[in-house]
């Protein structure tokens, strides 16, 4: 099986500068759905280790509780006392995982600084890099995808066209991961990539710069004399609620008469972009989700005055996660919408992510999340109002007429 990849990132918990795989099924659910970013630097935690580390004697039991104490007492012993030589970085890092994994919560996670890099990346929505899709066959990595107007869109790179040297090294045989590394770089540095087109060897060089990724792309579709717009939502990264925006209204100026917004294979991402995204179609008077924290609960409303009265489907599957089942509970049951599809995965809970003075990243379960009528959909997903499973023709060679899901919502919308 072939594999896809945004020279961007590697593995299916990243969107980073080399390569995202972009495999069929579920991408990073196990580590990012809702994720609300709070950069909280020398949180008690990070303020103590740290003042170890830099050689000051052990914070007094006043100052922290004396386990704490305790545990920057037992690093101190270590590092003066242990026989063979320990990296006090690796220590530190090894002593924040080990309470992280304690706490026995899958969505919870000690991210290095290098981990921390690309985790911003993924959940900011832009990178440094070239701009291009990447889909790694046998024996050789070819363009996918040019982003429009990016760096190696100007430099002249096309779909179709065979990597075969990144700054005079050929990449046969090299790892994602290692291709990754070699096109990364500072913004306004250069890189050169050797190509094949048509047979012929070309090169040429890009200059780096900041690279919006598209998370959203939308198109109207003409079916049985209706204007169907066409809303598909990959992630929910910090730009994703303002590309909604635009392309929302883009749709609307062509006189669509109802919506798709598709969040299949979705795995969810930043908390606030949902609510920026729903309180276009709903206004003040109308609940979004619920947050419970030990016990209480909040209701959360749309953020605007806006409202829209048009038909809408959304279309989920069980790899439709978090952000997006939020959007997909709040259309059903605050708008009206129908939800075409299978249940959705069913996280129903929210992570906030520290971090560090060291640059390091902790993530952990802050809180549920409810459903605006109070329903905690955790391990059930959001039951669809029309269940359509996938037929076998689309996962061999996917097209938009044998995607039965899509095609139940042009006949639902069609009705209206």
């Amino acid at each position: 099986m072939s594999k896809k990849e945004t020279i961007e990132s590697e593995e299916k918990e990243e969107i980073r500068e080399v390569i995202v795989e972009k495999k069929s099924g579920f991408n990073f659910v196990e580590v990012i759905v809702i994720i609300v970013i709070s950069l909280l630097f020398g949180i008690f935690l990070g303020s103590a280790i740290t003042y170890a580390k830099e050689g000051v004697s052990p914070v007094s039991s006043k100052e922290v509780p004396k386990e704490l104490s305790e545990f920057v007492s037992t690093y101190e012993d270590i590092i003066e006392n242990y026989y063979d030589k320990v990296d006090k970085e690796e220590l530190i890092s090894a002593g924040m995982k080990g309470m992280i994994d304690y706490l026995n919560d899958p969505y919870a996670s000690f991210m290095d600084i290098e981990q921390t890099e690309d985790f911003n990346e993924q959940v900011e929505g832009h990178y440094v890099g070239i701009g291009v899709e990447i889909l790694a066959g046998e024996n050789q990595v070819s363009i996918s995808k040019v982003f429009a107007n990016g760096p190696a869109d100007r430099a002249g790179l096309k779909v179709g066209d065979v990597i075969s040297s990144i700054d005079g090294v050929s990449v046969e045989g090299l790892s994602l991961s290692v291709i990754s590394d070699k096109v990364k770089g500072k913004e306004n540095s250069t890189v050169t990539i050797g190509y094949l087109r048509s047979g012929e060897q070309r090169e040429t060089v890009v200059t780096r710069k900041d690279v919006d990724i598209t998370s959203v792309t939308g198109e109207v579709i003409e079916f049985q004399g209706k204007k169907i717009g066409l809303l598909k939502v990959d992630i929910f990264a910090s730009n994703t609620a303002k590309q909604f925006r635009t392309q929302l209204l883009k749709l609307e100026k062509k006189n669509m008469d109802s919506l798709i917004i598709d969040v299949r294979d979705n795995p969810g991402g930043h908390l606030t972009q949902v609510s920026e995204m729903a309180s276009l179609f709903l206004d003040k008077s109308n609940v979004i989700y619920q947050l419970e924290t030990k016990g209480k609960t909040q209701k959360i409303y749309s953020l605007t005055k806006e409202k829209r009265t048009y038909p809408i489907v959304v279309l989920t599957n069980h790899s439709s996660a978090s952000a997006s089942e939020i959007l997909a509970a709040a259309l059903k049951e605050s708008y009206g919408a129908s939800i075409i599809g299978t249940n959705s995965y069913g996280k129903g809970t929210v992570q906030e992510a520290y971090s560090l003075k060291s640059g390091a990243t902790i993530k952990y379960t802050t809180q549920k999340w409810l459903t605006p009528k109070g329903t905690w959909i955790h391990e059930k997903g959001v039951e669809p109002t029309i269940k359509v499973e996938q037929g076998e023709e689309y996962y061999k060679n996917p097209t938009r007429e044998n995607d039965l899901q899509l095609q139940a919502a042009f006949l639902e919308l069609a009705k209206k």
